[in-house]
């Protein structure tokens, strides 16, 4: 475990202007006067990090990155909030667990070495799939998350089918992992390190014993995590990690993906990590784009400035993210659109658990669905 002074050097806090633009870009200072990254940074940096570990605003971050696109100091603030978390988790601190501490539950269950899930029960007859295959398709916590958050009319599950159902498509019969385990993202950001490498260890075991030399996610936190923390713990991976938007993008640009007509008005929310965190903010308007009739409208916070979902690694969902959820799907329904399209399954669960909170106004509703289902309800043939 590093040192205070080492995490300071490693994401350039010592670097910090005081200038506050952070502050003013994030969406928690927004909504909570007392939260503010730039006093963070200071008190990491002038030895209140004491402090600081033990502070209930630690987890409170939503480690969109929104305030690191301010920083003219290159300040690694989300990373700086990672590291920190994880020697404040070796004191015992955690954040508030979400849903009843379920998925924090779950999580630690799926770390056991001998483990039987039914993780391909979703699988249907009509679609194609292998044990051992090039590509393999990294299907992350959607089969639990259908069951968990059912009362909210969660079907994440449709965006796995899509998956396949694309891939299937486009002539590629993918594996599927029976034995697959959470990327381990949650917990990472919850500082349990310990806990993530074993998730971490599992699969790349299962992902080896596939064959596979592509991995192809729908999860933006599965793709950030498998592509740059994976070999960040464990070395350079034998195999490519690919988003699913970049692998429809590249086909609909070699014109091997055709979609037929829909006519519908779309909005467009940018995950966190898909976004800011990987750069991919071009795909997955490409694909919108190429399917005939349909209207794309951008929301204000769009790209590089898009507001976060307001939620992170299963932890610290109160008053405050509400707000936030709440200020992007007004943002989204202004736009006139009839569906807000992301490609993130826990965006749109908690879009969709503050529309079904009777307190925050109807005005909050709009249909919400991920471009992959989207896209796979507009293929030809």
């Amino acid at each position: 475990m590093p040192e205070i002074g080492q995490i300071i050097a490693a994401t350039r806090a010592y670097s910090c202007l005081d200038c506050g633009k952070c502050t003013v870009a994030c969406p928690i200072s927004r909504y909570d006067p007392d939260y503010s990254p730039r006093m963070v940074v200071y008190n990491a940096t002038y030895g209140h990090e004491a402090e600081l570990l033990r502070n209930d605003q630690l987890w409170s971050c939503l480690t969109c990155s929104r305030c690191e696109e301010r920083c003219q100091s290159g300040v690694r603030y989300t990373e700086l909030i990672k590291l920190l978390r994880t020697e404040a988790h070796g004191l015992g601190e955690t954040g508030q667990c979400t849903h009843g501490g379920a998925l924090q539950s779950l999580m630690h269950i799926m770390t056991a070495a001998h483990l039987n899930q039914n993780r391909l029960g979703w699988v249907d007859k009509s679609l194609k799939t292998a044990t051992e295959a090039e590509t393999l398709y990294f299907v992350g916590c959607q089969p639990y998350f259908d069951v968990l958050f059912s009362d909210i009319g969660v079907k994440t599950l449709g965006i796995a089918r899509g998956a396949v159902k694309l891939l299937n498509h486009l002539g590629i019969v993918p594996a599927l992992l029976p034995n697959e385990r959470c990327c381990g993202h949650d917990l990472l950001w919850a500082g349990d390190t310990e806990h993530f490498v074993k998730l971490a260890e599992h699969n790349l075991k299962e992902i080896s014993s596939a064959k596979a030399k592509q991995v192809v996610t729908t999860c933006p936190e599965c793709y950030l995590t498998l592509k740059v923390e994976y070999p960040r713990y464990f070395g350079s991976l034998d195999f490519e990690v690919v988003h699913m938007s970049q692998l429809l993008a590249a086909k609909v640009a070699d014109g091997e993906l055709k979609f037929r007509r829909s006519a519908k008005k779309v909005t467009y929310h940018d995950p966190c990590r898909l976004g800011r965190f990987s750069g991919i903010y071009n795909e997955p308007r490409a694909i919108i784009d190429a399917i005939p009739g349909v209207e794309l409208v951008e929301m204000p916070q769009s790209r590089t400035s898009a507001l976060c979902c307001g939620t992170q690694a299963w932890m610290n969902c109160g008053t405050v993210n509400k707000q936030i959820q709440s200020e992007r799907l007004r943002e989204a329904s202004a736009t006139g659109a009839d569906v807000l399209l992301t490609f993130c399954p826990k965006c749109q669960i908690h879009f969709r658990c503050a529309m079904h909170d009777n307190r925050l106004g109807e005005e909050l509703e709009i249909e919400i669905e991920d471009v992959t289902s989207f896209a796979t309800k507009a293929l030809t043939g």
